[in-house]
This record gives C-alpha cells, sequence and structure tokens, in this order.
C-alpha cells in the first residue's frame, strides 16, 4: 500500500507512516498512561451496570463531563458499602483506553464515598485498633434475654427515631415498661453524654436490655456513634444492649462494639421485644402439651387400675379355692392310705401263699413276716405323718384366710339392711340403717355422714 502524507495541523508536521486503528489506539492507551499515573477523581455515579463475572461498569459524571469507569471483581469485593446509583464517590484508578471499542475509561483500583475520605479513614483505622485489642470479640457478646420485663431506650427526645422505637414496642408486646435515657445524639460533646449515659443506665440497672439508636444521616451527623469513648462505654456496661444507628447500609463503632447490631431503630425495637402474639402461641402450645400429658397420665392410671382390679382376688373366693384343695387332698390321702393298705394286704397274701408252697421252716417265716409287718407300719406311719402336717398346713392357712379372724385383729365388717357387705362409702346415704359385725357380736348404726373415699395406696403386683 503506498504511503501518504497526512498533515499534523498547525504544527506542520508530516507524518509519513500510515497506523491501523489497533496501532493508533495501543499508543494512545500507552500515552494516557504515561500522562496519568494512579490518581484519585470525585463524581457522581451513573449508569451502574454490575455484570455476572463480579465487574462493576458506570460512569463517573458532574455537571460538565462523564467518564467511563470499570471495577473489577477483585477490587471491588473489598468495599464494605454497597455502591448505588446516584452516589458521590472518590475513586482511585487508572486512566487508560479500552482498545476494543476504542472508550477511555478510568480502571478503578479503590474507593471511598466522596467527601468522607479523612472521617472514612478515621474510621477504619478506629475500627481496626478496638478490633485487635478484643473489643469486637463475639466471646464476649451477651445474650439478648428471651422475655424482657424492662427495656431501657437511650437516644434524644425529639428524635424521630424514638418514636419509631415505642410505637414498634407498643405494637409488638404493649406490657412491657420502656424507659428512656435521654442523651445528645450530634453535636460537640455528644460522644462524652452518650457513653455517660450508658453508665448511668448501667448502674442503675432497672431495665433487662438497652437500645442505642438514632436515625440515618451522613458519616458526620452519625460520627458521635463512632468515638472510642461510646464503644468502651458499651463493653462496659453490665447490660446487653443493641445499637440501632441509621440506615441499613450505615456502619459505626458503637455498632462493632454492642451485642446485638440492628439494622435500623425500628428493627432494634424488634429484637429487644418478643411479640405478644408469638408467645400467646408459644403459651398455648405448652398448655396443650400439658394437657395432652395430663390425658395420657391419667389413661394409663386407669388401664393399670383396671389390670390390678382383675388380678385382685376377692377373699371369699380365695378362701373358697382353698377349701376346695384342701377336699381334694384330703380324697388323695384316704385313697392313697387305702391303696397303700392294699397293697401290703396283697403283698401279705402273696407271702401267706408262697409260706405254704414252700417248706420253709415256721420261724424263719414268722421271722419274715414279723420284719415285713415293721417296715409296713413304719411306713403307713411316716406317710400318715407327712399328710397330717401337710393338712395342719392347708388348715393354718384356711385359718389366716378366716374372715372371723381378721376381726380379731380389730377390722369390722359392715353390711346393709339385706345383708350386702359395704365397701364403698356411696353405698349409702345418711340415715341408711347398718350392722357392724365385730369379733365378738354385733352392732346396729345408723349413718349420720360420709366422707368420700380416699386415694387408694399402690398394690404391689405378684410376680
Amino acid at each position: 500500500m503506498p504511503e501518504k502524507s497526512i498533515p499534523s495541523g498547525s504544527s506542520g508536521t508530516v507524518f509519513n507512516q500510515i497506523l491501523s486503528v489497533s496501532a493508533l489506539a495501543r499508543s494512545v492507551r500507552d500515552t494516557l498512561e504515561r500522562r496519568f499515573p494512579l490518581l484519585w477523581v470525585s463524581g457522581e455515579v451513573s449508569n451502574l451496570r454490575p455484570a455476572a463475572s463480579g465487574h462493576w461498569y458506570f460512569v463517573l459524571k458532574d455537571a460538565h463531563a462523564q467518564v467511563r469507569c470499570v471495577m473489577f471483581r477483585n477490587r471491588n469485593r473489598l468495599l464494605d458499602w454497597p455502591l448505588r446509583e446516584g452516589m458521590q464517590v472518590e475513586l482511585q484508578g487508572l486512566v487508560t483506553l479500552y482498545e476494543a471499542r476504542g472508550d477511555f475509561q478510568i480502571t478503578v483500583e479503590n474507593m471511598r464515598r466522596a467527601g468522607q475520605g479523612a472521617l472514612y479513614e478515621a474510621f477504619l483505622r478506629l475500627k481496626d485498633s478496638l478490633q485487635r485489642q478484643g473489643l469486637f470479640d463475639a466471646a464476649a457478646k451477651r445474650p439478648l434475654p428471651s422475655n424482657p420485663q424492662r427495656i431501657g431506650v437511650i437516644t434524644s427526645l425529639g428524635a424521630a427515631a424514638l418514636r419509631d422505637v415505642l410505637s414498634t414496642l407498643a405494637r409488638r408486646n404493649p406490657s412491657i415498661a420502656v424507659i428512656v435515657y435521654p442523651t445528645a445524639v450530634q453535636g460537640s460533646g455528644a460522644a462524652q453524654e452518650i457513653a455517660r449515659t450508658i453508665a448511668v443506665a448501667g448502674q442503675r440497672a432497672e431495665c433487662d436490655v438497652l437500645i442505642l439508636c438514632r436515625g440515618g444521616g451522613s458519616i458526620e451527623d452519625l460520627w458521635s456513634f463512632n468515638e472510642e469513648v461510646v464503644a468502651r462505654a458499651i463493653r462496659d456496661c453490665p447490660l446487653p444492649l443493641i445499637s440501632g444507628v441509621g440506615h441499613e447500609t450505615d456502619f459505626t463503632i458503637a455498632d462493632f462494639a454492642a451485642d446485638q447490631r440492628a439494622p435500623t431503630p425500628t428493627a432494634a425495637a424488634e429484637l429487644a421485644a418478643p411479640a405478644r402474639t408469638a408467645l400467646l402461641r408459644q403459651l398455648r402450645e405448652l398448655s396443650n402439651r400439658v394437657m395432652r400429658q395430663q390425658t395420657r397420665t391419667l389413661q394409663d392410671a386407669a388401664q393399670r387400675m383396671d389390670h390390678l382390679a382383675r388380678r385382685l382376688v376377692h377373699p371369699g373366693r380365695k378362701l373358697n379355692a382353698q377349701w376346695q384343695a384342701l377336699q381334694v387332698l384330703q380324697q388323695r390321702l384316704r385313697r392313697a392310705s387305702t391303696q397303700s393298705l392294699q397293697t401290703r394286704q396283697w403283698q401279705l397274701q402273696q407271702l401267706s401263699q408262697r409260706l405254704r408252697a414252700r417248706p420253709v421252716p415256721m420261724d424263719e417265716y414268722q421271722r419274715r413276716l414279723s420284719t415285713l409287718q415293721h417296715r409296713m407300719q413304719t411306713t403307713h406311719n411316716n406317710r400318715m405323718q407327712l399328710l397330717r402336717q401337710r393338712l395342719d398346713a392347708l388348715g393354718e392357712n384356711l385359718n389366716h384366710l378366716d374372715p372371723l379372724r381378721v376381726l380379731d385383729r380389730g377390722y369390722a365388717m359392715v353390711t346393709d339392711a339385706h345383708g350386702v357387705v359395704l365397701r364403698d362409702a356411696s353405698q349409702v346415704t345418711v340415715g341408711t340403717q347398718i350392722a357392724i359385725t365385730l369379733a365378738n357380736g354385733e352392732l346396729g348404726a345408723e349413718v349420720n355422714q360420709f366422707s368420700p373415699a380416699k386415694k387408694a395406696q399402690p398394690i404391689n403386683e405378684e410376680r
């Protein structure tokens, strides 16, 4: 391609080389970066477009000009405050040219809110210093009471935040008492007054939790809450304290020192006071649990009582069963005695026959017969003695079950006019004629009062 002479303008200098667009853009970029090293620029954020990659693209403008800016993800993630449209900021960056589109732009390395540079840096220095001293340690944070009786509010009496807090507390739980500790929240000496008020509230110890609150504002307006004296007063206070200073995007040193940080004063009130409806719902749930447990306990007791009642045998039935067993044993004793006697007699007959059949000396038979008779008599006597002992034991058991023997120990048996045994006071009324059987004799009586049955003592189950 033939070279062309290109006039340079008023200087009269002529370039004989023809540049490509890429070469021109690269040359301009190098010139800009050499001419303008890393510098600070202030302006208003406009046309903010966060990309899916995490990079931020926006325009920085003032009343007369604008410049494109890009802040890459590895830099914008270092900011501890959100960037929004219309914010006044001061950014530090490198002036350059985006070659692909030929756009003049600033690659942002750092950013801070405009007009807050010195204050914000002081805030960061104090925050870092107190954090190293352990003032913000999570282990030192005190838990908030779950059911406070009194809540203290530290703020200015004329602050709109106070009205928001009081209305929120009244809405959530009107039964909680509120004590307001007035203090200045802005201006000269406000930090010292806030610290003194926190100390007074802690010394009086008349609240369960404290709320330190103020409405939103600039960093200058909120600077009283960024003083070290306030942070130390919060940590020295014996009561748990909630910080509700500014809007959600505002952070102060008091927020980090407090036991709990709320994004707004209203949110601080919601953290401090449990909702009355939630407490009532919890109370209903606990009441239902108690009722269900009581019902289960009564049902289990009723089933156990039924089980024991089925196992409880009436003394009359037990006595009758023992008497029948005694009759069976007596019959078995008679049959055994008869059978044993018959067996011995049969054996005696067999021996007699054998004696007659075999010519054995008579004296030998007499001796053997005497021995057998003695053995039979001994066996019979022993058997009879054992049976008598068993019979005596059964008789003694029957005596223990004899109702009259129970009466000998001071008990009495009560019946109505029809001879029905009375076991429950509810079976009679005042004026009912009753008969009382004692160990010796009977008494007639008339009921003139009665009391409900006492609670039955536990009955040991038979194993």
